[in-house]
């Protein structure tokens, strides 16, 4: 329900959240757009205004041009100008109309200086400050001129007196005041300040605006560089438009300047109405859009909850209820993809649930199903006879026809074993080539006369390909209750029983009590033989090797022991097989080879040179690096490669012979000597001896313990070492036990001799003890 909520709240609030940028995105945009107009309608504003103000200046100078041209042509006003007094002029003025009383009027000589003036701060013969400037611009066409006097900015214009020529020039100036300032604001509606500079003083100000302003628009006024262009800003918190004009510059520092403002807040006003009324509506239609989104949210989240709730009962393992989603959109098409998935799921389940308990290979149970019947015949307490069968030789139908080949051997194993089946039976395939029946409500009896059956069914030839292949099978045998009460204490003792037929004459075995020490011995081997040489209990012993020509000893073989911390001394002839078995052989052989070089450069240093030899094992032989890491290890010591002499079985040989060749070619071309062990024991011919890189023959003890020289152990001795001669081989005989065997090994010309009559193997201290007392047998 928290997660219908949580989808439900995400939907509404992401619809809602993209309608609000929406709405808003709109709302700035119109505004954006709004006062990009009102900027707009002020810049025309202030242009027109601008208009505006130039043409008012242009009547108002027209129209004191006018009333000028009335003044000139007065013939009282010419005749007091041509005498040049100063009352009758004033009196002319005072007489004059309109335009002329609200005005400043100066008659100027036509020097330029000044005759009479109704501004005080110009005196009678005072030179008039824009004489020149006024001639210059009525040579230019221009009939006003905008100056500053008196720190006030005026509007001029001149003419001149004839009578008939030329007697004075009379100039009439307006004042630019704060009423001509506020007449001007009402046809512009543009608020407006000037300012004269006379002589760089600031004159008075005439503005508009209230009087607590003028601080500021006089530093806008009197800023040394005036920018004609318009530009907006912050004027007492409100955003206005303005534009500051030079109307008048003559060159000699006098300047009249304009500021033209305009209110845009005021403008925007206009539209604040609009603003709320588009805000309101934009409220409006998020709210109504929120409603919407809350209500698609429970529309879409609804199916999604019936497919969340198909999705648990899925998970809960029922796959027999439908989702029920009757929309004919996406929904609908997840839901019946549901349906199929789910019916998908209980057919594969189906599928991994018979997998899981039977073998992919053969269609029999696996071990996994066979416990689980095993211990339903324990609870029920009905007796069971199990039945442990192993095809020995299966690795080597593996090697002879491949993974191909052993499918065809376990399938027809497997055929066999379904056929002997009663009901009540089960068989097994418990590991590679292993089986397990169950044989339920079965006497022992009854149990070995169906064993008998089944070797007999499985020892027949099976044809794969174009051979005929034989089963080497045994079979062990253990019964509930008698050989066990545990599922796994009864499989482990009938898997005992079979170990013991494939080692004893025989293929079959029944479990015999207290066999499972021996079997835990073996276990507690194995397990610790991994860390034997880690942890220091392994060591070598050194049996001496007899010259039987020069009657010196100068060799020796190193005899691997093991000292197991609780069992104590293992004999090699207990371990050494579990290693092979069990791969262990490799690390036990590299660690003989190691130990046996460092002692040998150890000897060397304390005067005491020695050949020894070290026996190495068919897995050694398939070992392509072997002459590699021997050659380091020499290296490392500081040893010659001919004070090292490997000894190989003719069964290791015979196992793989081209591999064995290669092998042995690399170490023999290192320098190290090669010794065939346990000559005459094996099944090496003499075509294949001849091939070998091998330089000494060792005759097995069987051969030579109770040698005589008319028994046949003798005459096989004496022909081994002619012929050993004869092909360039020296001879090593073992089990030398007897003074006999001795002699009759030095009147055959042995090379060399070892074994009890000798010396028993000795540890490291005392063959170098033995060595040195030079106890040597001639």
């Amino acid at each position: 329900m928290t997660w219908r909520h949580t989808f439900q709240t995400r939907i509404a609030g992401v619809l809602a959240l993209l309608l609000l940028v929406v709405v808003a995105a709109t709302y700035f945009a119109v505004k954006a757009a709004t006062t990009r107009a009102v900027e707009n309608q002020a810049q025309v504003q202030l242009k027109t205004g601008s208009q505006v103000f130039e043409r008012l200046l242009d009547l108002r100078g027209q129209r004191l041009q006018y009333g000028l041209g009335w003044l000139t042509v007065d013939g009282p006003f010419k005749q007091a100008v041509a005498e040049g007094k100063t009352v009758p002029i004033l009196a002319a003025l005072r007489r004059h109309g309109t335009g002329i009383r609200s005005s400043e009027v100066f008659v100027l000589g036509l020097d330029g200086k000044v005759m009479v003036s109704t501004l005080p701060v110009l005196t009678r013969g005072q030179p008039f400050p824009y004489s020149d400037a006024m001639r210059h611009a009525r040579r230019s066409g221009l009939q006003m001129l905008i100056v500053a006097l008196d720190g006030r900015p005026y509007l001029l214009v001149q003419d001149e007196v004839l009578d008939p020529e030329p007697i004075a020039r009379i100039v009439m100036g307006f004042a630019m005041d704060k009423l001509f300032a506020n007449e001007l604001r009402s046809m512009s509606n543009l608020e407006v300040s000037f300012l004269s500079l006379q002589d760089g003083r600031v004159g008075q100000l005439f503005s508009t605006q209230p009087d607590g302003y003028q601080a500021t628009i006089l530093n806008l006024l009197r800023d040394t560089h005036v920018n004609p262009a318009a530009h907006i800003h912050l004027f007492y918190g409100e955003r206005v438009l303005s534009q500051v004009l030079p109307l008048a510059n003559t060159g000699d520092g006098d300047e009249v300047r304009v500021l033209l403002q305009s209110r845009l807040d005021h403008a925007l006003e206009s539209f604040a109405p609009l603003d709320r009324q588009f805000l309101g509506i934009a409220l409006a239609v998020l709210l109504v859009s929120l409603a919407g989104a809350l209500f698609l949210a429970r529309r879409v989240s609804r199916p999604l909850n019936a497919l969340v709730e198909a999705a648990g009962r899925i998970g809960a393992g029922d796959y027999r209820t439908p989702v029920r989603v009757r929309s004919h959109d996406e929904f609908g098409l997840l839901a019946r993809a549901f349906n199929a998935m789910q019916s998908g799921i209980a057919v594969r389940e189906r599928q991994l649930a018979h997998n899981a308990l039977h073998d992919p290979l053969t269609g029999l149970p696996n071990r996994a199903l066979a416990m689980e019947r095993l211990g339903s015949a324990i609870s029920a307490r009905r007796p069971v006879v199990l039945l442990y069968l192993g095809i020995e030789n299966y690795r080597v139908i593996n090697e002879g026809f491949g993974p191909q080949g052993v499918e065809e051997m376990l399938r027809e194993a497997s055929r066999c074993l379904s056929m002997s089946l009663l009901a009540s039976d089960t068989a097994a395939r418990i590991t590679g080539s292993e089986f397990l029946l169950l044989l339920e409500n079965t006497e022992i009896d009854r149990a070995v006369a169906r064993a008998d059956r089944l070797y007999a069914l499985l020892t027949e030839p099976q044809r794969i390909g174009n051979d005929e292949v034989r089963h080497e099978v045994s079979i062990g045998i253990a019964a509930y209750p008698a050989d066990g009460q545990q599922v796994e204490e009864l499989i482990s003792r009938a898997a005992i029983a079979r170990h013991d037929a494939a080692s004893l004459p025989g293929y079959l075995q029944i479990y015999q009590q207290d066999r499972d020490l021996a079997h835990q011995r073996q276990i507690t081997l194995i397990r610790d033989l991994r860390r034997a040489a880690f942890e220091g209990e392994l060591f070598l012993c050194y049996q001496p090797k007899l010259d039987l020509k020069h009657g010196h000893v100068r060799q020796a073989e190193a005899l691997l022991r093991w000292q197991h911390p609780s069992l104590g001394l293992v004999s090699p002839a207990e371990f050494i097989p579990l290693a092979e078995r069990t791969g262990s052989m490799g690390g036990l052989t590299h660690w003989v080879i190691e130990e046996a070089i460092r002692q040998i450069g150890e000897w060397a240093q304390r005067g005491l040179p020695i050949q020894l030899s070290v026996n190495i094992s068919v897995d050694d032989l398939a070992d392509d690096d072997l002459a590699i890491r021997v050659t380091t290890l020499l290296r490392q010591y500081g040893v010659s490669a001919q004070q090292l002499i490997f000894e190989i079985t003719e069964s290791a040989i015979m196992h793989n012979p081209q591999q064995a060749l290669s092998v042995l070619e690399q170490l023999r071309g290192c320098g190290i000597s090669l010794s065939v062990d346990d000559f005459g024991t094996g099944y090496s011919s003499l075509a294949q001896l001849q091939r070998l890189p091998v330089q000494e023959l060792k005759i097995d003890q069987s051969f030579v313990r109770n040698l005589d020289s008319t028994s046949g152990d003798g005459v096989i001795v004496r022909s081994t070492i002619e012929m050993s001669h004869n092909l360039g081989l020296k001879v090593v005989a073992e089990g030398v036990e007897f003074e006999p065997s001795l002699k009759l090994l030095k009147q055959w010309n042995c090379d060399t001799a070892q074994g009890y009559l000798i010396s028993r193997p000795l540890n490291a201290m005392a063959f170098e003890l033995w060595m040195r007392r030079e106890r040597v047998l001639l």
